[in-house]
């Protein structure tokens, strides 16, 4: 009788340690984070001791695309066609006006951004991107000197101006970075390039930029232009009323001369 006591008693043992290892078993006997990752909850990392779930290991990140560092000034398509630009954006004002003017025309353009300014005024990045148009960087203080500054100081001019648009634009590509007065180094277009930005000159300047006039402006440029050529005007930087009119002649000028439109090369 003892004995069969005894048996009865392992027998109950070994039963109810089997019963603790099952589904039933109480919250305190489960691996820590377990009952967090069954609510969908966090997942802890394990801490060495086997008493966690493993951790996901990070995506790798995405390399920039591939851009070449010579200053591009044409467009892709070349031949009769042109790629219009515009300089030191977003303004509240005068960029919706450029943006409205541009779908009227069905017409696509680059805009070169001032980082702040992208900051300042992120639903305006948003909506060039929407409209399929394309980014440009164009530095964080439109420093025109930056040729004569130490190259980390220029690598702060881009990359500064770049966080600020990605964070504006939620992320849309940067294809292209002009240089603030067309002040191009080896260093600022290789830091450019390697974020997969083609530095972007230009062949045709009306000066707007210096409000001549509106007329200035529209003989300046048509003057200037020809085959494959990329166009700087300027929607940002100040009163562009002048800068905004010679464009809105200048656009059915150049349908009339037969030109398409173009992205540059990037």
């Amino acid at each position: 009788m003892a004995t069969a006591a005894a048996a009865g008693t392992v027998v109950v043992g070994l039963l109810t340690a089997f019963a603790g290892t099952g589904a039933g078993a109480s919250a305190s006997s489960r691996h820590p984070g377990w009952e967090q990752s069954l609510r969908g909850g966090p997942v802890q990392p394990g801490d060495g001791k086997g008493s966690g779930a493993p951790s996901a290991k990070p995506a790798p990140s995405k390399a920039p695309p591939k851009a070449g560092r010579s200053i591009s000034h044409h467009t892709r398509a070349g031949g009769h066609s042109v790629a219009l630009t515009l300089d030191d954006g977003p303004h509240p004002e005068w960029t919706p006006k450029v943006l409205d003017l541009l779908s009227e025309n069905h017409i696509k353009a680059t805009f070169c951004l001032i980082g702040p300014n992208a900051e300042a005024n992120p639903q305006l990045v948003r909506r060039i991107v929407a409209e399929g148009h394309r980014l440009c960087d164009h530095s964080v203080d439109h420093d025109t000197g930056m040729d004569h500054k130490p190259v980390d100081y220029q690598r702060q001019q881009i990359l500064g101006a770049k966080k600020m648009i990605d964070k504006a634009s939620g992320g849309a590509r940067v294809h292209y970075y002009r240089a603030p007065g067309g002040a191009f180094t080896p260093a600022s277009r290789r830091i450019a390039a390697g974020q997969g930005m083609r530095p972007l000159g230009w062949v045709v300047d009306p000066a707007d930029w210096e409000r001549p006039g509106v007329e200035a402006i529209l003989e300046n440029a048509k003057r200037q232009v020809e085959d494959g050529a990329v166009v700087l005007f300027h929607d940002g930087g100040g009163d562009r009323s002048e800068s905004y009119e010679a464009l809105r002649q200048f656009i059915p000028w150049l349908k009339e001369q037969g030109y398409s439109f173009d992205f540059p090369k990037a």
